[in-house]
């Protein structure tokens, strides 16, 4: 069991404040404060900056915390895994990039769990960082994204790969030719994702190799929300780049157009990420399985 002071601490730390932490956890105030001197004369450190507005944590109270995480999380799946035992279930807590979550691995879980009945996938969406995190403190599994990952601490299997591309409204100018410049871009309203999405530091990665910056292209919109981009797009607000299978089904339909640009070859790959201590890694060959049978 997880020390009562560590529950207290985490709370602490996500809630920021130590009146409204009490009133969560159902305690006093001077309950909450004795917690956190309990651990700091344990450790003998400091957890918090003193002075500070806000609650700031040192360089020691981020270690501490970071590793406290990990013990929640491992007793959740501690606890979960007991549940599952008893009750004949597999579950797995899954990370996933936003465009491979929301057009790659939808039908892949949809298919496993079909031929699995008693599989249990909770799916967190979130940034590779953001991820990458989460895989560290045993909170996730593991994890499908789109790009190379760091191998520290690490295991990856290749899904397949992307690429990125121009895409534009059928109303647009450039629907109608066959390529386009990189300078001509530069003319154009762009609607892009946020700079820690993938896609765009991707984008933001071939224009420093050709001797260019994104600041020099005008960015009208950014936003991380795939289907919006594309309703821009469509409604011919602005161009985009994105992942060819983000608009798979809208350039087939004709209600989005891809257009070349000229030495413009960016692709990226898809890959399962785990933590080196995952041991049940046959369900990651069935998936990867899965989706080599539905290419």
């Amino acid at each position: 069991m997880i020390d009562p002071k560590v529950k207290t601490l985490l709370a602490l730390v996500e809630i920021g404040n130590y009146t409204k932490t009490a009133q969560h956890l159902s305690l006093t105030q001077p309950a909450v404060s004795h917690h956190i001197r309990q651990i700091e004369e344990e450790y003998e450190i400091k957890i918090f900056h003193s002075g500070k507005k806000t609650l700031s944590l040192t360089p020691e109270g981020e270690v501490l915390v970071k590793y406290a995480k990990r013990l929640m999380a491992i007793e959740q799946k501690l606890t979960h895994a007991l549940e599952d035992s008893k009750n004949s279930v597999r579950r797995y807590n899954v990370g996933t990039t936003t465009t491979v979550g929301e057009y790659v691995v939808s039908q892949l879980f949809i298919t496993y769990c079909s031929e699995h009945p008693g599989s249990h996938i909770n799916i967190v969406t979130d940034n590779m960082n953001n991820l990458l995190n989460k895989l560290q403190s045993y909170e996730l599994d593991w994890a499908i994204v789109d790009g190379r990952v760091p191998t520290e601490g690490f295991e990856s299997i290749l899904l397949g790969s992307d690429y990125l591309c121009l895409v534009v409204s059928p109303l647009h100018p450039f629907a109608k030719r066959k390529s386009v410049s990189l300078a001509e871009l530069k003319n154009e309203r762009f609607i892009l994702r946020s700079p820690n999405a993938g896609t765009r530091a991707l984008f933001e990665s071939y224009l420093l190799n050709h001797a260019e910056d994104i600041r020099n292209f005008n960015i009208l919109i950014e936003i991380d929300n795939i289907n919006t981009i594309k309703e821009l797009v469509y409604s011919n607000l602005g161009i985009t780049v994105m992942s060819h299978s983000a608009c798979r089904e809208e350039e087939t339909s004709g209600r989005l157009v891809t257009v070349p640009v000229v030495n413009f070859n960016v692709t990226r790959e898809i890959n399962i990420i785990y933590h080196h201590s995952f041991e049940d890694t046959e369900v990651l060959g069935e998936i990867r399985k899965i989706y080599n049978s539905r290419k």
